[in-house]
C-alpha cells in the first residue's frame, strides 16, 4: 500500500520515504509464500475434490432419474400389452363363436336346402309312378308314345265306334303327326278304321275338326279326298298306300281305333 505524506519535506527526505516503503513492499511479498504454510497448499485439492464429488451426486441422480423414467414407461408399456393381449384373447374368443355360429347357420341352410330337394325329389317320383302305372295299357290295347291304342275287331258306324271308345275311357284316335300317322297305319294292318276327325260346322262355316277340338293341321288324304258333295263326313285310316279315306258317319261301318 502506496501513500504519500503530507508533510513539507526537501526532496531528498521524501525519495527515502519512497524508497523505504518500497523495500518494506518487497519484503512483504517475500515473506507471503512462508506465512501461508501447508494448509493454504491443500485447499485447491479440497476444492477440487468437493466439485467431483458434487458432480458425482449430480449425475447420479440423474442417472437415477433416467432409471426411474424407463421403468415407469416399462411398466406402462406392460399394462398396455396386458391389455392389448386380453382385448385380442377375447376378439380371438368373438371369432370362433362368430365362425361356430356361421358354420351352424350354413349347416343349417344346407340341411333345409337338401330337405326340400328330397321332398322334391320323393314328390316327383310318386308323380312319375303314378304316371307310369296310368300309363299302362290294359289288356288288348298297344302302348305307342304316351298313349295307349285300341283297333275293334268288329264294326260300327262312325258315331257308335266314338261311343264304343268313350265308354273304354278314350276317344277316337287324333293323328298329331307322321309318326303316329304311321302306326296307326300299321295297326289297322290294311284295312279301314275310323279316326276322330269328321266334317262339322264350325265358326267359319263347314271345316275338318278332331274330337279333341283342334283344327285339321297335318293331312293325310288319299288321292282326290276330301270331298264336299254332303254333309256328316268322316276319315278313316287307312288305303293300301296307309292314307286317309272318307266315308258317310251313318251310312257306312267299318272297324274303328281308340287312343287314350
Amino acid at each position: 500500500m502506496r501513500y504519500k505524506r503530507n508533510v513539507q519535506e526537501t526532496s531528498g527526505e521524501e525519495e527515502e520515504s519512497q524508497v523505504g516503503i518500497l523495500e518494506e513492499e518487497e519484503h512483504h511479498a517475500d515473506l507471503g509464500p512462508q506465512r501461508a504454510g501447508p494448509h493454504t497448499q491443500n485447499k485447491p485439492a479440497a476444492n477440487n475434490r468437493r466439485r467431483l464429488k458434487a458432480a458425482a451426486v449430480t449425475l447420479g441422480g440423474f442417472y437415477l432419474l433416467i432409471l426411474a423414467a424407463l421403468f415407469i414407461r416399462f411398466t406402462l408399456l406392460q399394462t398396455r400389452y396386458d391389455q392389448l393381449s386380453n382385448n385380442y384373447t377375447q376378439l380371438q374368443d368373438e371369432v370362433n363363436q362368430l365362425k361356430d355360429r356361421t358354420e351352424v347357420t350354413l349347416l343349417q341352410t344346407r340341411y333345409d336346402q337338401l330337405s326340400n330337394n328330397y321332398t322334391q325329389l320323393k314328390d316327383e317320383e310318386k308323380q312319375l309312378k303314378n304316371r307310369t302305372e296310368a300309363k299302362v295299357c290294359p289288356d288288348g290295347w298297344t302302348r305307342y308314345g304316351c298313349s295307349c291304342y285300341f283297333k275293334s275287331k268288329e264294326k260300327k258306324v262312325w258315331e257308335d265306334s266314338r261311343d264304343d271308345c268313350q265308354q273304354r275311357g278314350s276317344d277316337l284316335v287324333v293323328i298329331d303327326n307322321e309318326e303316329e300317322q304311321k302306326f296307326v297305319s300299321e295297326l289297322s294292318n290294311g284295312g279301314e278304321s275310323w279316326i276322330g276327325l269328321r266334317y262339322v260346322w264350325g265358326p267359319g262355316g263347314w271345316e275338318w275338326r278332331w274330337v279333341d277340338g283342334s283344327p285339321l293341321t297335318e293331312k293325310f288324304w288319299g288321292p282326290g279326298l276330301p270331298r264336299y258333295d254332303g254333309y256328316r263326313y268322316a276319315a278313316a285310316c287307312c288305303d293300301q298306300q296307309g292314307q286317309w279315306t272318307q266315308g258317310r258317319a251313318y251310312s257306312d261301318t267299318t272297324n274303328w281305333i281308340c287312343e287314350k
